[in-house]
């Protein structure tokens, strides 16, 4: 995200007696207990409602249909999951919309609703291990969801369309998940619109069927994903088609209302960024990319995401909706926030501190800016000293300055403790150990300790857990 304002091992034990093999062999596959209900929340410290325990997603299929005229959405999602314990019952996120009919390996379920959680009872009990098929059918008008930073994610209304946003936990606006970075899985999204509109989201375009005044966009993410970098943009957009110096497909999707100058300059741009990012980090990670520009009233969002493989730029029409190094921002996420995406959410500074970190060298390769003359500026802002970046202290400040610069700072300082030979590895074998993966902060400081014999537990503990800012860089 980049705004525009600062805002387990099992160890096998010995054969003994014939009833403590048993006992054991019972516990270990997870039968002969009973089944519990999975945990509402994973427990993430910033945000623990956030989140289910009891089951891991590998897939959502989600079918859409969507009135602009009344702003009503009407929506199945075929959840498939593993249980990772024994299961009586198992919650959802899902805030608002009504339910109308739930499922569970083609038998209803039984439901409840609390707050933003759907809890859904299977009317046979699920044994750890077992995979098992959920199915959600829903309606209503998607609302907006409030961060406790003040910024708004969720389902935003266009006077066209709509756009969907979800970071942190705006996806269930618009639809049932486990809505937490730490379950990634495959998506594909089926939206139904009114002919004439396109619905553009994550992915590659399956294909698309129009009958009886309707269009429908099929996308499918075969990469996993975490539910806050899945999109779905609709309205009236200029699509334009190509692929990258290396192959990649490119689909980029401009509302004509924001496309001025600067915003057209920048997307030229885009082939040739993602090719300089994948000399530096790697080959891209998916199988294809893009952007949407899509256009909303002047101070809606106030951000551009980086939703996987098609980032989003909200333009008002009274500015640039995106510029060069706002692209190179989020283009970079792809490799650093969803394909190695963080395992928990004080673990932002991951995506940003990299993200951030990467427009620096970019600025300085192709515009001449010294990294030293970036880092001196973020070092020089008061708001990066508020507090340590790996350690943001409530949910408020998961997008904080000091999530930025200062994450970007951590970087720095390693550039100069490792050289540039060693530091290059870093950026290109970071996000390939953590592959379509999830990776917390320990583990970036247990890899960056194998790249070096220098002790840098001193650099990490003034840089990224320190509270006072250091006398000089």
């Amino acid at each position: 995200m980049r705004r525009t304002a600062p805002r387990a091992a099992r160890r096998l034990l010995p054969a003994c007696l014939a009833g403590a093999l048993l006992a054991c062999l019972l516990s270990c596959s997870g039968g002969g207990g009973t089944p519990t209900a999975g945990a509402r929340g994973v427990g993430d410290r910033l945000f623990p409602g956030a989140g289910n325990g009891g089951y891991d997603v590998t897939h959502y299929g989600l079918d859409l249909s969507y009135d602009p005229g009344s702003g009503r959405l009407a929506g199945t999602a075929v959840i498939t999951a593993t249980a990772t314990q024994d299961l009586s019952r198992f919650t959802l996120d899902l805030a608002g919309m009504t339910v109308t009919e739930v499922g569970v390996d083609g038998r209803t379920a039984g439901t409840g609703r609390s707050g933003t959680e759907l809890t859904v009872r299977p009317a046979r009990e699920l044994r750890r291990g077992a995979r098992f098929e959920t199915t959600v059918a829903y309606t209503g008008v998607p609302r907006l969801l409030t961060d406790p930073d003040g910024s708004h994610e969720g389902w935003f209304r266009t006077d066209d369309g709509a756009l969907a946003l979800g970071e942190p936990v705006g996806s269930m606006a618009w639809f049932p998940g486990n809505d937490h970075p730490s379950d990634k899985a495959a998506f594909d999204v089926t939206v139904s619109v009114p002919s004439g509109l396109t619905a553009v989201s994550n992915g590659d375009l399956a294909g698309t069927r129009t009958a009886a005044g309707r269009t429908a966009f099929h996308w499918r993410s075969t990469a996993p994903m975490a539910t806050y970098l899945a999109t779905v943009g609709i309205g009236h957009f200029t699509v334009t088609r190509s692929r990258s110096p290396r192959g990649v497909p490119l689909y980029v999707a401009v509302d004509p209302r924001s496309d001025d100058p600067q915003t057209a300059a920048a997307l030229r741009r885009l082939p040739d960024i993602l090719d300089w990012e994948s000399g530096h980090f790697g080959a891209y990670p998916f199988g294809s990319a893009g952007a949407v520009v899509d256009h909303l009233p002047a101070g809606t969002v106030g951000y551009a995401l980086e939703t996987q493989t098609r980032p989003v730029f909200p333009g008002d029409g009274e500015g640039p909706a995106v510029d060069v190094p706002t692209l190179v921002h989020e283009l970079s996420h792809q490799w650093f926030g969803d394909s190695v995406t963080p395992s928990s959410w004080q673990d932002m500074w991951l995506n940003e501190g990299f993200a951030t970190y990467a427009t620096w060298m970019w600025q300085e390769q192709q515009d001449g800016v010294p990294l030293s003359r970036s880092a001196a500026t973020a070092f020089a802002d008061p708001a990066a000293w508020a507090f340590p970046p790996a350690k943001p202290p409530t949910a408020a400040d998961v997008s904080a300055q000091p999530v930025y610069g200062r994450g970007a700072l951590v970087l720095y300082e390693l550039h100069q403790a490792l050289g540039d030979a060693a530091f290059a590895r870093l950026l290109r074998g970071w996000p390939a150990a953590h592959f379509h993966g999830n990776a917390s902060t320990a583990d970036f400081t247990a890899y960056c300790a194998g790249l070096t014999t220098r002790d840098l537990a001193p650099l990490f503990a003034t840089w990224l857990y320190g509270k006072a800012r250091p006398a000089h860089l």
